[in-house]
């Protein structure tokens, strides 16, 4: 006679493997007209473009973004006048998204870099953060990356309820997030 373990088994895995794919959770390959990046959305995104006032720079931004349970996964991005300019609105936009929550940053990093790329040289910088706060009574949660490279400058966001939150779908989108 032969053992059904086996068989039990791999379908229980099957069964587990399944259960931690959420339906609410259509990850889907998304490629920006507006810039050269490349990003996972967890359900279709929708593009809209407006000027903002990044301390005294009025910049066109396009904003593409998915809301899956009240977690809205973004990526916002804008041309500045010049790098250095570029560079500064990563600081800018920080700022109103902290403000925004009246969050408090838990997590920060930054980073600069500037090679050499054929005749040209490249510039770019990044911050990475971490923050929580509170909208409308709800504990709320950040993570932001920003990024600025040459003239063009990126912000990739997830926020939603600290409850909702998960890292596997906070990474999923941060570490798919790649320039072309």
């Amino acid at each position: 006679m032969r053992s059904s373990f086996p068989h039990i088994f791999t379908a229980t895995l099957a069964m587990l493997a399944l259960a931690g794919c959420s339906p609410e959770f259509n990850w889907r390959d998304y490629s920006s007209e507006a810039a050269p990046y490349r990003v996972m959305f967890p359900d279709k995104p929708s593009t809209h473009t407006r000027t903002i006032d990044l301390d005294g720079m009025k910049v066109d931004m396009t904003m593409t973004a998915a809301q899956v349970n009240g977690t809205m996964f973004a990526v916002g991005t804008a041309e500045a006048p010049d790098a250095q300019r570029a560079e500064a609105a990563l600081g800018a936009m920080k700022s109103a998204l902290i403000k925004n929550i009246g969050a408090t940053i838990k997590n920060e990093k930054t980073g600069k870099a500037s090679s050499a790329s054929g005749s040209a040289r490249e510039r770019s910088a990044a911050i990475d953060i971490e923050a929580t706060g509170l909208q409308k009574g709800e504990p709320m949660r950040l993570v932001g990356h920003f990024e600025s490279r040459n003239k063009r400058f990126y912000q990739v966001v997830v926020m939603g309820k600290e409850k909702d939150l998960t890292r596997e779908n906070v990474d999923m989108f941060m570490s798919s997030f790649t320039l072309q």
